[in-house]
């Protein structure tokens, strides 16, 4: 057998196989290339550019339809959202922005945050807890449960200790009431008509040998001569007047009595009327005085100062931090409370906002064909080389049914 004839025989399955291959590959290459519209002579040249370039705005327009129809439908996108929008996560998110709002408080790096609260402290302090306060204090009721509180836990139970009781004494003796205050007090007691009111009264009102000793002595000259010895004597008045405190133990009593001090020693209507005083006198001042109180005190605060410490107490509070959790997880819970039940209705009002369809169509006419090939080979590769891979074996395939009717024939 001569090489034509071996030729006859094998040529068909090669040639078949290599035009099988090749043509298939060229058929996918087509399907992207050109990338342009080719022309010649002024005439576009057939199947330029490649199928998928020219189709490409109506690719986009099937691919968006596919998605929106079959992948992001609204069901799809509700439950996208309940998955995403599950109460970890929410609170992770919610966690996460506090975290943030708290870092922003430093006055170092945000000076504006200082400037604001500052402000908000100025005026609160300045203008509108005085009219508050200039309100509520018309009302009967204006801080009856609070000062009533104060009363029966503070000052119905206070007692002084005996330490306090003999300093206080010591004070009322040595600075409230010295001998020279005392004896200025005689001075100005003993005038002459208390003296005479005095002698008058001690006249008509004693009896038996008191009767006889105020109506033959009297009284008028004795404290006459008692002003008179406080008046020239002062050093020897005050000196007996220490000697009187010493010797009658006023001290001693004035310890005493202001251990025995308690309101609980008072009827209990007594005490009833004081606790309704301190609370009218209380409701009073605030109604005539709280808001210049008030206003007097904000003049006097430097709030640039207080809102900076403020600041910084707050970012570095650990109660503060450790509170983070539980706000995020309440606030996240509130969410999802609402999600729950409008959840179908947000998605419905989002889908449009997004106009999700328009962005795909967009993305895809801006790809150019390159990045599309490019994405498309990505994907399908090895798809595609079994195609060509098929060509090639159905071309082999028909070429050997060809030398075989030649080998019958």
């Amino acid at each position: 057998m001569d090489l034509a004839t071996v030729w006859l025989f094998i040529g068909p399955p090669l040639v078949g196989g290599v035009i099988g291959y090749f043509t298939n590959d060229i058929a996918i290459k087509m399907l992207f290339r050109p990338y342009k519209t080719l022309y010649f002579g002024g005439r576009r040249v057939p199947f330029t550019p490649g199928l998928i370039p020219r189709n490409q705005e109506r690719l986009a327009k099937r691919i968006s339809d596919t998605i929106m129809g079959s992948l992001l439908t609204p069901e799809e996108m509700q439950r996208l959202a309940q998955r995403l929008l599950q109460t970890e996560r929410v609170q992770g998110a919610i966690k996460w922005l506090l975290q943030l709002a708290i870092a922003q408080l430093d006055p170092q790096q945000n000076p504006r945050t200082a400037i604001v609260l500052s402000n908000i402290l100025r005026d609160l302090f300045g203008e509108s807890l005085p009219r508050l306060l200039k309100v509520l204090a018309r009302r009967e009721d204006f801080l009856e449960v609070q000062l009533n509180q104060i009363f029966d836990q503070v000052l119905l139970d206070f007692q002084l200790t005996d330490e306090q009781a003999t300093k206080l004494a010591d004070w009322l003796l040595e600075v409230a009431l010295p001998p020279d205050v005392l004896r200025q007090t005689i001075i100005d007691f003993l005038t002459d008509r208390n003296i005479q009111v005095i002698d008058e009264g001690f006249r008509e009102k004693t009896s038996g040998t008191y009767w006889v000793v105020a109506n033959l002595f009297g009284v008028r000259n004795a404290l006459t001569r008692l002003r008179s010895y406080c008046l020239d004597e002062r050093d020897a008045s005050n000196a007996r007047l220490a000697e009187l405190i010493t010797s009658l133990g006023v001290q001693q009593r004035l310890r005493e009595l202001l251990l025995n001090l308690s309101l609980q020693n008072l009827p209990v209507s007594t005490v009833r009327q004081l606790r309704k005083t301190l609370r009218d006198t209380v409701r009073d001042y605030l109604q005539e005085r709280g808001s210049d109180l008030l206003q007097e005190l904000g003049k006097s605060i430097d709030w640039d100062k207080l809102a900076i410490l403020i600041l910084n107490r707050l970012r570095s509070s650990e109660s503060v931090t450790t509170s983070l959790d539980v706000v995020s997880l309440e606030l996240a819970l509130i969410l999802d409370r609402y999600l729950e039940q409008d959840l179908e209705k947000l998605v419905a009002q989002v889908i449009p906002i997004l106009n999700v369809d328009q962005v795909i169509i967009e993305r895809v006419q801006a790809t150019s064909p390159q990045d599309l090939e490019k994405a498309i080979n990505g994907i399908v590769k090895s798809e595609l080389q079994a195609i060509v891979n098929l060509g090639g074996i159905l071309g082999f395939v028909i070429g050997l049914l060809q030398s075989a009717t030649l080998l019958m024939r």
